[in-house]
């Protein structure tokens, strides 16, 4: 049955990094199909309330239900089930360096229960094509640029056809115009009805691809759809 439910909820929330709450009274909604930016300055919160969506960081205080997983007390053997329906991207990659793409790509697939070998391959290459890379499955990620990199990461990350990316500073480590083709990648996933939650300090990516604004500051999160407010280069 077709569930209205959003993908992420969260409501009156404390992130912690360890034992420090970094966020408190934390709620917030995305809906399928919805694409926002988790914004401020570094330290603020923004990866460890990403960490707590993907059950990287224990729910302690409040409520929070991702992909339909309530994350308070998630059980061990109920997060691999979660993630595969996250698409997680990381700044530093996590590619390994001593397998091609195309092993990169099986390794995580085998982990979540792929099996048919046919429908591997076939996958593999529709999520390659998908990120604008057609014929890199034999090389070694240290063979490609930066942006080819991260196009892999983001392939990796659609493997199981994921409700909603969590990408923590996807284009941190790019330059302006490798980050833009990133996002117009970004925008196309976004298109087909997967949700996006796009950690950035980039104000040069919000102004040209506006969105909903999430802003960690001063211990909370504020939210541009219920108090919407202007975004300065000095967030």
């Amino acid at each position: 049955m077709f569930s209205t439910d959003p993908v992420v909820s969260v409501k009156d929330a404390t992130i912690f990094q360890e034992y420090n709450a970094v966020l408190s009274d934390v709620s917030f909604d995305i809906q399928k199909g919805e694409f926002a930016y988790l914004v401020g300055r570094t330290g603020s919160g923004k990866s460890s309330l990403l960490k707590t969506l993907y059950a990287d960081l224990p729910l302690r205080v409040g409520e929070a239900t991702v992909a339909s997983y309530k994350m308070a007390g998630i059980k061990a053997s109920d997060v691999p089930l979660l993630r595969r329906k996250l698409g997680i991207i990381f700044q530093d990659f996590q590619l390994f360096n001593d397998r091609t793409v195309a092993e990169n790509l099986m390794f995580v697939m085998k982990a979540t229960g792929w099996t048919d070998t046919a429908k591997i391959k076939a996958r593999l290459t529709e999520v390659l094509i998908q990120v604008g890379l057609g014929s890199v499955e034999k090389k070694i990620p240290y063979q490609l640029s930066g942006g080819e990199q991260q196009r892999v990461v983001i392939a990796r990350a659609l493997l199981n056809q994921p409700v909603i990316l969590l990408a923590d500073e996807p284009t941190g480590n790019l330059d302006p115009e490798v980050a833009h083709g990133i996002m117009k990648i970004f925008q196309q996933i976004n298109n087909t009805g997967t949700a996006i939650l796009m950690a950035t300090h980039s104000y040069g990516l919000i102004k040209k691809f506006p969105a909903r604004l999430l802003k960690c500051e001063s211990g909370k999160v504020v939210d541009s759809a219920s108090a919407p407010f202007e975004l300065t280069s000095e967030y």
